[in-house]
């Protein structure tokens, strides 16, 4: 059967698996959609494209009901080179709405000017162009999902003047912002929006990971819901993340006094639960071993466990060195009481402190904190290396480079910059086989097989971790 056959057919059955995967193209209304739209053009009427950019090249504009933008990313990036290849996947995922194309193409190690040749060869538009057009794709989003007035949803989306705000909108949709509004404007309301998924999606045991390592106060969960504070800016509010799963989208309930940080916030979102992979590629990679394809059957759409903030996640695995993760939990829980600023939000009557930043764990007194003098003093030097801007976290960098370098701060061993490549950077190939739990599953799944799964290992150690949690011991070592 032929590519387009299939892809046909998937889009009559309106197959969530596939969207972001590819696009139509209908010849007789000049429109491209996802192949989860309810219209259902006739085959000869149809073309296919690999992604939305294919699609606008060739003269389609997006379609109003499906709304082809909000489609999940497809992990099989767009462009030839590399360097085009990890760039786009870095620009859906940014958090700030502000571009600097000289600092981008610090990024990757090229000049502005060359990174825009790249992608003028490649792609036909440069990553301001892309940058821009993501702009306007969250405005329409929050126009069509949320009681946002049109103004607040103009300064959301980076725009300062509302008339240039309605140009560029109508430019690109082909129609004025009021034409496509469907909600009545109420300044009162929480935002909700929902960011859409390939099923399968192990949301469960995401959600059982992240339960796990609650991070103090700031966290929450009930009834499968995920309660977070949040901090951007000097001003706190709070999300409630919530799982539809018969449409394959995460809901997220914003209540933030500064609509400027949505943006940020559902970067932070997607990154936290992993959307924009693939779940039937990855399977494919995985269920070449036998062993490991049983595994899978019991936890389909495993997904990369991160955290909310790359710090975070980095001295919450400090602290959890050589102890259980309880104690770890703990141990977190306890930072923030002696380290982190207040705020006026109020959990069970007592106020929430934000998670310390690295100046304020310099400055700190640990003295108190129920962990040895040795582990204190690695928290002291981690967050020292990162306000000196010997080490970062910016998940763009080479992970062997951040390796070495994380392991040249004392207190700092294999495990943890493992540990850290995995859950900071979200490096999918990262395996970190020192991991108790995990260095005792290669007795029964070799390390030979579990490296020919690469690209794709760190979801063989979530997979790991969530079937052998339970019965090997959690202790870690360092």
């Amino acid at each position: 059967m032929k590519k387009e056959d299939i892809y046909y057919r998937a889009m009559l059955a309106r197959d969530h698996r596939f969207d972001g995967k590819f696009f139509i193209g209908v010849k007789t209304t000049g429109i491209y959609c996802r192949p989860i739209c309810p219209a259902k053009p006739k085959r000869e009427n149809v073309e296919f494209f690999s992604n939305y950019l294919e699609a606008e090249k060739s003269g389609y504009r997006p379609c109003m009901r499906c709304r082809p933008e909000s489609a999940p990313m497809s992990p099989a990036w767009i462009g030839k080179s590399a360097v085009v290849q990890r760039a786009i996947k870095v620009l859906h995922g940014q958090e700030t709405i502000d571009f600097d194309e000289n600092k981008f193409a610090d990024l990757f190690g090229v000049t502005a000017r060359h990174l825009r040749r790249l992608f003028n060869d490649e792609i036909g538009k440069t990553p301001k162009q892309l940058s821009f057009e993501n702009r306007l794709n969250l405005s329409r989003k929050l126009i069509t999902e949320t009681a946002l007035p049109l103004t607040e949803v103009a300064f959301a989306s980076g725009f300062n003047s509302i008339r240039r705000f309605n140009d560029a909108f109508k430019k690109r949709f082909k129609k004025n912002p009021t034409e496509i509004r469907r909600n009545k404007v109420d300044i009162n309301s929480n935002i909700v929006v929902s960011l859409p998924y390939r099923p399968p999606f192990n949301y469960l045991g995401l959600m059982h990971i992240y339960e796990m390592h609650k991070v103090g106060k700031l966290e929450r969960f009930v009834d499968n819901k995920m309660f977070r504070t949040i901090h951007f800016n000097g001003k706190t509010g709070q999300i409630i993340i919530s799982n539809d799963e018969e449409n394959s989208q995460l809901l997220v309930e914003i209540n933030f006094p500064d609509t400027s940080m949505i943006h940020a916030i559902i970067s932070r979102v997607r990154h936290l639960f992993d959307l924009d992979s693939d779940p039937i590629a990855i399977a494919n990679s995985l269920e070449k071993d036998s062993a490991v394809k049983k595994i899978l059957k019991k936890h389909p759409g495993i997904r990369l466990p991160s955290g909310w903030d790359p710090f975070e996640v980095g001295i919450a695995t400090i602290l959890g060195q050589l102890v259980s993760v309880e104690m770890g939990k703990s141990l977190v829980a306890d930072l923030i009481e002696i380290a982190g600023k207040e705020t006026k939000t109020l959990i069970d009557g007592e106020i929430v402190k934000l998670f310390p930043g690295p100046k304020e764990i310099i400055k700190a007194d640990l003295t108190k904190l129920k962990t040895t003098n040795a582990r204190k003093q690695t928290l002291i030097n981690f967050s020292q290396a990162l306000v000196d801007n010997e080490l970062s976290l910016e998940p763009t960098q080479d992970v062997d480079v951040f390796i070495k370098k994380a392991m040249a701060i004392k207190g700092i061993g294999r495990w943890t910059a493992d540990y850290m490549a995995l859950k900071v950077l979200r490096n999918t190939d990262s395996f970190p086989s020192t991991d108790l739990i995990l260095a005792r599953t290669l007795i029964h799944h070799p390390e030979d097989i579990i490296q020919q799964m690469s690209p794709w290992r760190g979801y063989v150690a979530a997979l790991f971790w969530r079937e052998y949690s339970a019965t090997l011991t959690k202790k870690k070592v360092k």
